[in-house]
């Protein structure tokens, strides 16, 4: 548990926002790196960022309608480019057509919908004239790297980098949660699935600890994720899911999964990929279920406005949470060990069957028999039937055989609940869970 902010790790479920120039181009947020564009190049979509369909209230409650508890923006990616009016820099929306601070509205959104508010920062700077060039600068390609490096100087950058922080962490009230992006001194030599990047920053770079520091003295509650190359509150897991509950040395950690509907996380027009509603669900399900949270992206267009392609999974996840919400929010991961095509959610004596498989008329759940008074399906509350099957009884014509010892069975409806994902609500007996 996290003291200083409990509600991280009881949220469960919240909307990440990448939003930014690069929604112009709208070919991945990542485009100016992957087209090696120079910042000269790159200037164009800076003169033409007119979001006239930001509306971050409408942003807001399409988090709150899903079921989602917090919500992160992207104040700055890797581009450079600041959505709020930073004294520090004339590369800010407000030096756009946009004409205004846009991170602003964004936090009075959030608190209007009773959702904690939460800022992305990046680390990294390509636009910024003294962030050196490296292996995941845009222009590490170019013939003269070298003289392009001449005069650079990472302390500026540091003490423009620590800066802008803390302004972010002074003009917009309480900050509930803070996502730096991303260290990768030391990245890959092949053998453990990275890249290979050479001149690679990391915690010296950034000053992480007198960053972090800073931010806990600005923002005594907030949270802070792990990529500054030093221990954050929580992991951050990214386009993958665990396979457990995340441990680092051997020690479970509270942690979080990135993820996103459709593989891009900036606006990405031609990428039609997208998760369905019933996936991005079990990912939620299977998420808390491992005692960790879900962070699903989201990349408003050029306009400023969500794609209808991304309100529709989100809308759909919604109607899930308005019936099964409570197996997700106050739960956490069970004491008992699920089937297989299941995951357990728990909440105090209220065990939580998540089917990700509906099964013909029974589920078989081992180690429960005695342990439950009652059970029913949660989306309509509907009773359903609990039985202990004899081990020793044999199968034969319309007999079942037995199930192994300490085996709870259920009988279900065989008609399967008209939901997503269908979940069994358990009431274990007193003497049963251990609280």
């Amino acid at each position: 548990m996290i003291q200083h902010a409990p509600w991280f790790e009881e949220a469960r479920f919240g909307m990440f926002v990448h939003w930014g120039l690069y929604a112009l181009p709208a070919r991945h947020e990542w485009v100016m790196n992957r087209e090696e564009i120079t910042v000269e190049e790159y200037s164009k979509y800076f003169r033409r960022f007119d979001p006239d369909l930001y509306d971050p209230h409408e942003w807001a409650r399409a988090a709150r309608q899903a079921g989602m508890r917090y919500v992160v923006l992207t104040t700055k990616h890797h581009d450079g480019f600041c959505l709020w009016d930073s004294a520090l820099t004339d590369y800010k929306a407000n030096n756009t057509p946009a004409g205004r601070d846009l991170v602003g509205p964004y936090v009075d959104a959030l608190r209007a919908e009773g959702l904690k508010v939460g800022f992305y920062h990046s680390l990294i700077d390509w636009h910024h004239p003294d962030f050196t060039v490296d292996g995941v600068h845009p222009q590490r390609n170019a013939a003269d790297v070298e003289s392009l490096n001449a005069g650079r100087d990472m302390a500026r950058y540091r003490d423009y980098l620590h800066g802008q922080v803390r302004e972010l962490l002074s003009n917009y009230g309480t900050i509930d949660y803070l996502f730096f992006d991303f260290s990768y001194a030391g990245f890959g030599h092949g053998d453990n699935g990275q890249e290979e990047f050479w001149g690679g920053k990391g915690r010296e770079d950034w000053g992480s600890e007198k960053l972090l520091a800073m931010v806990r003295e600005l923002q005594p509650g907030i949270v802070v994720n792990d990529r500054l190359d030093i221990p954050g509150d929580f992991v951050t897991p990214e386009q993958y899911q665990p396979a457990g509950p995340m441990m680092v040395d051997g020690v479970p950690v509270t942690w979080e999964a990135c993820q996103t509907l459709n593989g891009s996380w900036g606006y990405d027009r031609d990428n039609v990929n997208y998760k369905s509603v019933d996936l991005l669900i079990r990912m939620l399900i299977d998420g808390v279920a491992k005692g960790g949270n879900l962070l699903l992206n989201v990349g408003p267009t050029g306009r400023g406005s969500i794609d209808p392609r991304a309100l529709a999974p989100l809308k759909g996840i919604g109607e899930w949470m308005k019936l099964h919400s409570r197996s997700i929010y106050g739960a956490g991961a069970s004491e008992f060990t699920a089937p297989p095509d299941a995951r357990y959610t728990q909440s105090g004596d209220r065990l939580y069957v998540h089917l990700f498989a509906w099964p013909f008329e029974y589920v078989h759940l081992p180690d429960l028999a005695g342990k439950v008074e009652y059970a029913q399906l949660l989306n309509d509350a509907s009773e359903v039937f609990l039985k202990e099957v004899d081990p020793q009884q044999q199968a034969i014509n319309m007999t079942p055989g037995g199930q192994p010892a300490g085996t709870l069975t259920i009988k279900l409806p065989v008609q399967r609940p008209d939901v997503a994902v269908p979940v069994l609500e358990l009431f274990l007996k007193p003497e049963a869970h251990r609280g």
